[in-house]
C-alpha cells in the first residue's frame, strides 16, 4: 500500500508516548504525576453540562448551519463587546468543531500548493500539519526568550519571500505561555498588510491570563482584518464537547461557508446548545475561579522549580504552562523526560515536540493538576536531581 508523501512529513506527538508509558505505570499500581497533559484537569462547569442536557431532552440532534446557530453566532459576537468594547457583527463569527477544525478551514481558504505560513518556533506542533494538509509549506522561524518565544516584526521582513502568504500567531502561546505586547502585535500587523498578507491569531487561550500582564484582551482591538482563532476548550473547559470558534473578515465568510458545508457539515449541535450558557454569569463565575486556581499553581510549580534550580527564562502570562530550561541537569530534555517518568513516575513534556530551536533544553511542565499533585511531584524532582548528582 503506498500513502500520500505528506505523512512522511508528520512526526508523532511524544507527549503521547509519554502519556501511554504514564498510564502503564498506573496499570501497574504506580502513582503518576501529570505535568504532561494541556488539558483542563476541571469538569466541564455544571451549567453547561445542564445545557447540554436540555438540548438532548429537547430533540436538539440535527445537523445545523454549517457556520454554527445564529444563536451562539450572536452570543460570541456580544462577548467581544462586553470582554473589551469590541463591536463584532455576528456574521463574522465562523462556528467550528473545535479550534483544529478552524486552523484547517483557514489553510484551506488562505493556502495554496507551495505558499508558506511562518509561524514561531517552539509553538503548538500541529500547525505545521494543517499546512502540510492543504500541499503548503510551514516556515518555522527560532524564536528567544529575549522575545518572548514570539515572531517580531525583523522575524518577519527577514524571511518574507516570494511564496510568502501570511503568518500564524499565538497569544497566550503553547509551550511557553508567553503574550504577544499589544505594540508588537501592531508593529506585525504593519509589516504583513504591507506585504498584501494575512495574519492569524491563535487566542484560545484567552481568559487564562495572568498577573494583569495584558495590556489588550484580543488581537481585534487592533485590526478587523484579523482571522481570530479561538475554541471553547481551555477557559471553557470543553475539551471533550470539540467546539471552537473563528472570527473572520466579512468577505472571507461565503468561502469558508463552502468548505466547511463540504468538509465538517455542522458543528456538534448539542455541544453548541450547551455552549450558549457558557457566558452567563453563574459559568463566568465557575470558569474565572478555575483560572484562579490555575494562577496559583502557576505560582507553586514555578517557585518549585526554580527552588530546585531551574531556569524559566520567560516569566508566562497566561495558559497553563512553564517552559523550563533543564541542561543544568545534564540530561538532553529528551532523556529528562523519559528518565523522570520511568524512574519516578513524573510525566512531562519535552521540547521536541514543539519544534527544532533548542529542542534539547527545554521541558515543558503543564499545571493542569492539583496543588497536592504539584508537591509531590517536586518532591520526586527533587530526589531525581540528588540521585543524580545535578
Amino acid at each position: 500500500m503506498k500513502y500520500a508523501a505528506r505523512l512522511g512529513r508528520i512526526t508523532p506527538f511524544r507527549v503521547m508516548e509519554l502519556m501511554e508509558r504514564a498510564k502503564l505505570l498506573e496499570t501497574a499500581g504506580h502513582r503518576v504525576v501529570h505535568f504532561e497533559v494541556g488539558e483542563p484537569d476541571f469538569v466541564t462547569a455544571a451549567p453547561i453540562v445542564a445545557a447540554g442536557k436540555r438540548a438532548l431532552d429537547a430533540g436538539e440532534t440535527k445537523y445545523t448551519q454549517s457556520l454554527g446557530i445564529p444563536e451562539l453566532r450572536r452570543r460570541i459576537a456580544t462577548y467581544y463587546c462586553e470582554l473589551s468594547g469590541v463591536d463584532v457583527s455576528e456574521q463574522r463569527v465562523v462556528v467550528t468543531s473545535g479550534a483544529s477544525a478552524g486552523l484547517l478551514l483557514l489553510t484551506a481558504l488562505l493556502l495554496n500548493p507551495d505558499e508558506e505560513l511562518l509561524m514561531a518556533d517552539p509553538g503548538y506542533p500541529c500547525n505545521e500539519v494543517f499546512v502540510f494538509l492543504v500541499n503548503g509549506v510551514p516556515v518555522s522561524i527560532p524564536v528567544a526568550s529575549n522575545q518572548d518565544f514570539q515572531l517580531v516584526p525583523r522575524d518577519v521582513i527577514d524571511r518574507w519571500g516570494a511564496q510568502t502568504r501570511g503568518i500564524l500567531l499565538a497569544s497566550p502561546a503553547n509551550p511557553t505561555g508567553t503574550m504577544l505586547r499589544r505594540e508588537t502585535l501592531r508593529d506585525l500587523l504593519t509589516v504583513v498588510n504591507e506585504r498584501d498578507g494575512f495574519v492569524i491569531l491563535d487566542e484560545i487561550y484567552q481568559g487564562l491570563v495572568y498577573d494583569d500582564a495584558a495590556d489588550y484582551r484580543t488581537g481585534l482591538e487592533l485590526s478587523d482584518e484579523l482571522f481570530v482563532l479561538n475554541s471553547f476548550s481551555k477557559y471553557f473547559g470543553m475539551t471533550g464537547w470539540r467546539l471552537g470558534w473563528m472570527v473572520v473578515p466579512q468577505e472571507a465568510v461565503d468561502p469558508l461557508a463552502r468548505l466547511a458545508q463540504n468538509l465538517f457539515i455542522s458543528p456538534s449541535s448539542i455541544a453548541q446548545h450547551a455552549a450558549l450558557v457558557a457566558f452567563d454569569p453563574p459559568a463566568m463565575k465557575i470558569h474565572e475561579a478555575r483560572r484562579a486556581a490555575f494562577e496559583k499553581r502557576k505560582i507553586l510549580l514555578q517557585a518549585g522549580l526554580e527552588n530546585l534550580g531551574f531556569n524559566i527564562p520567560v516569566n508566562p502570562s497566561g495558559a497553563f504552562y512553564l517552559y523550563v530550561d533543564v541542561s543544568h541537569t545534564g540530561l538532553d530534555s529528551t532523556d529528562f523526560c523519559w528518565r523522570l517518568i520511568d524512574e519516578y513516575q513524573v510525566a512531562t513534556t519535552p521540547g521536541i515536540d514543539f519544534g527544532d530551536h533548542d529542542a534539547g533544553r527545554y521541558v515543558r511542565f503543564a499545571y493542569t493538576t492539583d496543588e497536592k499533585s504539584i508537591n509531590l511531584g517536586l518532591a520526586r524532582i527533587r530526589e531525581a536531581l540528588t540521585d543524580w548528582g545535578t
